[in-house]
């Protein structure tokens, strides 16, 4: 694949002397292009391909101002939530997580960043387009912390100014009853933000369970131990929670099923407390189906607004006849995009791993497209390559990196097939979008 594009490139480098010296006639156009050649053919003597190449990257790249700027305005289309996860560890506050966004335990574990000194972030699905922001204590529970301090931290993240709707988790395991700390700091958060809805979550419920009980029964529960236990948790949170639910989110092994035990009793009662647009994506993100398509497409758009400048550059670029730079400086173009891509769905990645993603995505496609579409053109201008053939090749690219990406970002091995007909599909359709766009 590399030799095939290689001697592509180097064919279509290679300067042709008929196209740039002989004149047809004396009209204005085959004047204008003998002027262009001279200046390019001195171009070329002053700068090398290479450095001519990142020349002209640079003057159509995408600024990073622009992309903050790109981000910020769909940040406010989204109907975030920021929910802050209050509980000792061990009390279930991972597991709300799992049943919340379907991701797995593993995920969520690597997801976890450290925000503040007692608490940690994470972001779902990423952190430059997040529809669920869950912060979790740190050191709760723990004697040796300062508890003021806990709540100083807490307070002061408050303080920040968000357009996401903001939810406190109260989350506390039906047998634990050394609540006293977590009370504290809900009552100071609840005296200084009481219109931060607070929702009580009792957890680990089979803990409680009779001795002979082997699996959950119909939600919800009516045993006699969970029933006292839900109760008295209740009459200690009186005043400080806004509602309480009961839920027992285990994992496979643990053989319980359901697994997520009280997760739609979850869901209404976070919708009950949530603004309707926050209460509404909830219901989607837990409908897996569904929270496929939908966090597919708020990316797929999202990148679009990238695909779709770069698309028009890439034209820009072949337009000109530098038959010398034009492939590099596509193709350098083209691996700008799949790394802001990739940042958009969370991957950090560099520009050789950005180029090793492009090889993978196009495989044999470029080699096939060129000599299928480009043949038609060596006549004329030898290197110069059809405006909207690039356009809708970058296009094609950009929405196959985003098939790449999103399956990464949901865990999932990339599927070469699925990517190529993705690939194959999208530049046929961007051939008909940028057939307009002349050499």
């Amino acid at each position: 694949m590399e030799m095939t594009e290689q001697r592509d490139s180097q064919q279509l480098s290679e300067p042709t002397d008929k196209a740039t010296t002989k004149s047809v006639d004396n009209s204005w156009t085959n004047r204008i292009g003998g002027v262009w050649n001279k200046a390019t053919t001195h171009l070329t003597q002053l700068l090398p391909v290479e450095q001519l190449a990142q020349t002209v990257v640079e003057w159509f790249s995408v600024s990073e101002t622009q992309v903050a700027e790109i981000l910020e305005k769909i940040r406010t289309e989204l109907p975030t939530t920021e929910a802050l996860l209050i509980g000792k560890p061990q009390a279930g506050k991972s597991s709300i997580v799992r049943g919340l966004t379907g991701v797995s335990a593993e995920i969520v574990g690597q997801g976890f960043r450290p925000h503040t000194q007692h608490t940690e972030r994470y972001a779902y699905p990423s952190n430059d387009l997040p529809l669920l922001i869950f912060t979790d204590t740190v050191g709760l529970g723990d004697v040796k912390q300062d508890t003021q301090l806990i709540i100083q931290e807490l307070v002061g993240d408050l303080k920040k100014e968000t357009r996401s709707a903001r939810i406190l988790l109260l989350t506390v395991k039906i047998n634990d009853f050394a609540t006293d700390t977590l009370r504290q700091i809900a009552q100071q958060l609840r005296q200084q933000y009481p219109n931060i809805p607070c929702l009580l979550v009792v957890t680990c419920l089979h803990e409680v369970y009779p001795v002979d009980t082997v699996d959950h029964p119909a939600y919800p529960p009516d045993y006699q131990e969970v029933n006292r236990a839900f109760a008295a948790m209740q009459q200690a949170f009186a005043g400080i929670s806004d509602r309480s639910v009961l839920i027992d989110f285990t994992l496979e092994e643990d053989g319980y099923n359901p697994v997520f035990y009280g997760l739609e009793a979850l869901r209404d009662s976070l919708a009950e407390v949530l603004p309707e647009a926050e209460a509404q994506a909830i219901y989607q993100l837990l409908d897996q189906e569904e929270a496929g398509k939908q966090l597919g497409n708020l990316y797929r758009d999202a990148a679009r607004r990238y695909i779709l400048p770069f698309s028009i550059m890439s034209a820009t670029l072949a337009a000109v006849p530098l038959p010398f730079a034009t492939m590099p400086v596509l193709t350098a173009l083209q691996v700008s995009m799949v790394g802001l891509l990739g940042k958009l769905y969370g991957q950090t990645v560099t520009p050789s791993q950005a180029g090793g993603v492009v090889s993978a995505i196009a495989g044999g496609f470029l080699a096939q497209a060129i000599a299928r579409e480009l043949i038609k053109f060596i006549p004329g201008f030898g290197s110069a390559i059809a405006a909207s053939w690039a356009a809708a090749y970058t296009w094609a690219l950009g929405e196959a990196a985003c098939v790449y990406f999103g399956d990464l970002m949901g865990g999932k091995k990339p599927d070469p097939q699925r990517i190529q007909l993705v690939m194959q599909e999208a530049f046929q359709a961007a051939q008909e979008r940028f057939k307009g766009i002349k050499r």
